[in-house]
């Protein structure tokens, strides 16, 4: 039930406002828990943490993503609630593709590949599936192509 609703407040401009703001207690819960403590998880959506090399930095940085799995892959989306921008995970991964993943209380090792062509769509398609906002946010992206990373365990 409380999915539903998140999912279809999900495409309001307000929350996408509100829900930027949230990110920030969402990351530190799940740093501070190790991923046994996930806010999000309780509105039906799989999230999980991702850890960067800031591109400039050097510094980890870490993130609250939604993700949907595809096989033994997880595949996640940098919609940036819908601004004009890419969020700067995104380009790390393209500086770096190695990551680190926080799901389910472990911590696994990843390389990210950006997913192109029919694999993208066939993969948009599943993620705006699991979060429906994903078009919305689309349409607001002010034309920049929203990218896609598949994530493999390595």
């Amino acid at each position: 039930m409380l999915g539903t609703i998140v999912k279809r407040l999900g495409h309001r401009p307000w929350f996408a406002a509100a829900a930027r703001r949230l990110v920030r207690l969402d990351r530190w819960l799940q740093r501070r828990s190790k991923g046994r403590i996930v806010p999000m998880n309780a509105t039906g959506v799989n999230t999980l943490l991702i850890t960067t090399t800031g591109r400039k930095s050097g510094q980890p940085r870490s993130q609250p993503l939604l993700f949907i799995r595809d096989g033994d892959d997880f595949v996640v989306i940098g919609s940036n609630w819908g601004q004009a921008h890419h969020p700067a995970w995104t380009a790390n991964l393209l500086a770096d593709p190695r990551c680190a993943i926080t799901w389910k209380n472990k911590e696994l090792q990843a390389t990210a590949e950006l997913v192109q062509d029919e694999e993208r769509a066939r993969l948009l398609d599943a993620l705006t599936a699991s979060w429906p906002a994903y078009s919305t946010y689309q349409e607001r992206a002010a034309g920049r192509e929203i990218r896609i990373f598949r994530l493999r365990g390595i």
